[in-house]
């Protein structure tokens, strides 16, 4: 009987294996660093990477003290450590006991540093992008002459659409004289004015090759381009400063071929499908239009055109009737005296309404004068005062000061002689 190995054994003979190996006991990588995720405990697991490949990786918190940076993604480092299987899903990873910044870390701090300023600055609104042309004229493209990246764009817009024409203004896309020829080449083809898109790029390349679309004077000469440019440098994974100025990014000089230019078969079936549509609703159109044209047609009005002027005669005929039967004069007659009858009633109505308002004046003015204090004066009372004050009882009144005596018709001043009442006697 064949000897059959269970899952956990092989990966743990695998373990073995591994372990056993000296020279992966003890390794120096060279790396950057993505989907960094530090522990609760304090473990750091993380990607390491380069152009092509990745390796997952972790770093007990028995080794973590000796960091003097903290890790992040995108940090370029280098790394000692070794290599094991993790039994329980057999994968292979990096055990990280050191680790360092790479010198490249520093460029991409640099990055960073110049992203965050340029972004404060709004190189980066939505607002400044130009909106790409449907179907360009003339495409400008400023890359390496000898690359393959311009010979991806040539090939893919002369396959999706022949007609547009292709400008190359080359420049060199590394090294030191990069920036700058990429520079003069978009102010070029701004002052050429010949091409109604540009496509900015390079492949893909590490980080260094890739620096000239981190600089300053690149990003400035996108932004400040009046023809729209798509930024086209071949690393899928990152974006560079010109990734976030450009009208468009696109992941490849490839994708940015076919985000230029539609293709042509695409146009020729929605050109197919909206004639197909026009001659539908045109067809429509006219088939409605016979339909009310043979409803006209068949009306009476155009079979026997006579009907309709002898209805009109006859109701005509019955209008003048009646007014023939009626004569306005005596219409006239009549309401000239149902106005004059209205005439009286309306005078009557005031007159007995004014007769009603002056009888409730009188009564009105019987009762003012009635309660009115003058009034009962006239029948001998009078108002005693002293000093200004009302005066209703001899108590109130002071022997030694004059009263004042208010009758209807006048006042009199008075000196007081005596005083006689109940109070004293």
């Amino acid at each position: 009987m064949p000897k059959y190995l269970t899952v956990s054994a092989l990966n743990r003979y695998m373990k073995f294996k591994i372990d056993s190996d000296s020279e992966l006991q003890s390794i120096l990588l060279k790396a950057e660093i993505s989907n960094f995720k530090r522990h609760s405990r304090g473990h750091l697991y993380l990607t390491l990477k380069d152009e092509k490949s990745q390796v997952s990786a972790v770093m007990f918190s028995s080794h973590t003290g000796s960091l003097n940076f903290k890790p992040k993604d995108g940090d370029k480092i280098i790394i000692q450590g070794y290599v094991s299987v993790y039994e329980p899903y057999g994968n292979y990873q990096v055990y990280i006991t050191k680790m360092e910044v790479d010198g490249i870390g520093d460029l991409y701090m640099a990055y960073e540093k110049l992203k965050k300023s340029l972004e404060q600055e709004g190189l980066f609104k939505d607002s400044h992008k130009k909106t790409l042309p449907f179907i360009p004229k003339t495409v400008g493209v400023i890359t390496s002459r000898t690359g393959a990246a311009v010979k991806d764009i040539i090939n893919v817009i002369g396959t999706r659409f022949p007609l547009t024409q292709i400008i190359v203004y080359p420049a060199s896309v590394q090294g030191v004289l990069a920036k700058g020829e990429i520079v003069n080449q978009i102010e070029k083809a701004n002052q050429d004015d010949l091409c109604d898109c540009l496509i900015v790029g390079r492949g893909g390349g590490s980080i260094e090759d890739l620096w000239p679309f981190n600089e300053e004077e690149v990003a400035r000469a996108i932004y400040h381009s009046k023809i729209p440019i798509i930024s086209a440098v071949g690393h899928e994974t990152d974006y560079t400063i010109a990734d976030f100025v450009a009208d468009k990014r696109a992941s490849t000089p490839s994708h940015a071929a076919e985000l230029v230019v539609p293709h042509h078969k695409d146009i020729q079936f929605n050109i197919s499908n909206h004639q197909k549509r026009l001659n539908s609703l045109l067809s429509n159109k006219y088939q409605t239009l016979r339909s009310k044209f043979l409803n006209l047609v068949d009306s009476q009005i155009f079979k026997q055109p006579l009907r309709i002027i002898q209805t009109q005669e006859l109701s005509f005929n019955h209008l003048y009737d009646r007014l023939v039967k009626s004569n306005p004069k005596n219409l006239i007659k009549q309401k000239y005296v149902e106005l004059n009858q209205i005439d009286k009633i309306l005078q009557s109505t005031y007159i007995h309404m004014i007769e009603r308002k002056q009888h409730q004046f009188a009564r009105l003015a019987e009762n003012l004068e009635y309660v009115n204090p003058l009034s009962i004066m006239t029948k001998g009372y009078s108002i005693v005062k002293q000093n200004n004050t009302i005066k209703k009882s001899i108590v109130d009144i002071n022997k030694n000061e004059h009263l004042d005596i208010q009758m209807h018709d006048g006042d009199i001043q008075c000196k007081i002689i005596e005083l006689k009442g109940k109070n004293h006697e």
